[in-house]
């Protein structure tokens, strides 16, 4: 089995003029690249408490002001919202500062939805979108699209009457703030996906003949580990909402010691508020400990796939690219479990907490990719390679 051509050679991604559709794929991919960008972006915002400065919205968005009195004019809007009368303190200069992570963050949200609608537009006219994944890109435009609504939404529980007097810290609510980030994380996925099928088309149609060259327990061991990624891929996307609430609670700077929470394995005050589910999302104790027993066994999950996608003993039924998602997948979630504990116990420096949301962009990158480098194992294809194989 091991002289099989999709062990040997694999189905690598294929960028060049033996695609068609390969100008296709790379647009998705940069789109999903301006994604993570927005992601940083939005990171960087929330932890300078920058993301109520701006106090209006509109789908076009404005020029930032430029002359003193503009300045001046979007300033004294500022004072007129409740986060204002916690910071006082704050000079215009110190206004400036947060006000541009926000323009920042929101223009390149809509330089995002040009760098995906002009293409797209251009390659729908010329007949370049490959048959099939034309509903793929309506549902990421309209995904897009909904994930500017969602961080106007966000935005507006800080903006309230109903927080003025707030003795905590004035922040967008948490659930909507891991909306949010979850919105983000799910539309970088789902461009990422479509970008690698689009890349894969010319295997499609060798794919069930080459699968069916493997064994059957040979693919269903594959089909294990293609099962395991994709769970590795849904455990990440929670863990990164869980980290959200954690982050919408500034609970990153409680409980700075590990591995107990202060002197307790589990603390005592993570059922303090009441309803009880307010504690879910609300409470700093729990939200850091839901997210630390999550990042933990994510990073467990991920070594454990990795340690047994890369045994000697399946050396004959994963193709290089499973090989090196693996690899991938064993040296991220080491670097982000490693980053995350970093973070906690020097209090939450703002490079390193950009850093560790970043880093968990990368864990959930390299399940995608495990995953879909497994797609020989799918299955409906694995049936139809046995089918074949009974038949021939």
């Amino acid at each position: 089995m091991s002289a099989s051509p999709l062990i040997t050679k694999g189905l690598p991604l294929l960028t060049s003029k033996s695609n068609p559709y390969a100008p296709v794929g790379k647009w998705l991919f940069g789109t999903a690249g301006m994604v993570i960008g927005m992601i940083h972006v939005g990171g960087v915002t929330r932890l300078t408490k920058s993301g109520l400065s701006m106090t209006d919205w509109t789908p076009l968005g404005s020029l930032p002001p430029i002359t003193d009195a503009e300045w001046q004019i979007e300033f004294d809007r500022y004072k007129q919202f409740p986060e204002w009368e916690q910071r006082k303190s704050m000079t215009l200069d110190d206004f400036k500062f947060i006000y541009f992570w926000e323009y920042a963050h929101r223009m390149l949200g809509r330089v995002t939805g040009l760098v995906f609608a002009l293409p797209w537009m251009y390659f729908t006219a010329r007949g370049k979108i490959p048959v099939g994944f034309q509903k793929n890109m309506v549902g990421l435009f309209a995904m897009g699209g909904t994930q500017g609504l969602v961080g106007w939404w966000m935005v507006k529980s800080g903006l309230g009457d109903d927080r003025r007097g707030d003795r905590l810290e004035i922040r967008v609510q948490p659930v909507r703030l891991a909306s949010h980030l979850t919105m983000a994380l799910v539309t970088y996925g789902a461009l990422l996906w479509t970008g690698l099928e689009v890349f894969c088309i010319p295997h499609a149609k060798t794919l069930p003949e080459q699968a069916a060259k493997l064994s059957k327990k040979a693919l269903q061991q594959a089909s294990r580990l293609r099962v395991g990624a994709m769970g590795l891929t849904g455990l990440t996307a929670l863990t990164v909402a869980s980290g959200a609430l954690v982050a919408g609670n500034d609970a990153g700077r409680a409980f700075n010691t590990w591995p107990k929470m202060g002197d307790d394995w589990i603390p005592p005050d993570m059922n303090e508020l009441k309803p009880w589910r307010r504690n879910l999302t609300e409470n700093s104790a729990t939200v850091q400990f839901n997210h630390r027993v999550l990042g933990t066994v994510t990073a467990a999950t991920a070594l454990s796939i990795a340690a047994i996608g890369l045994n000697r003993t399946r050396a004959a039924i994963l193709t290089p690219q499973v090989r090196q998602g693996m690899y991938g997948i064993a040296v991220a979630a080491t670097g982000q479990f490693a980053l995350g504990v970093t973070t906690l116990l020097t209090y939450v420096p703002i490079p390193l907490a950009a850093a560790h949301q970043l880093g968990s962009v990368v864990v959930f990158t390299s399940a995608i990719y495990s995953a879909h480098a497994l797609r020989y194992a799918r299955p409906a294809l694995a049936r139809s390679a046995q089918i074949l194989k009974a038949v021939t």
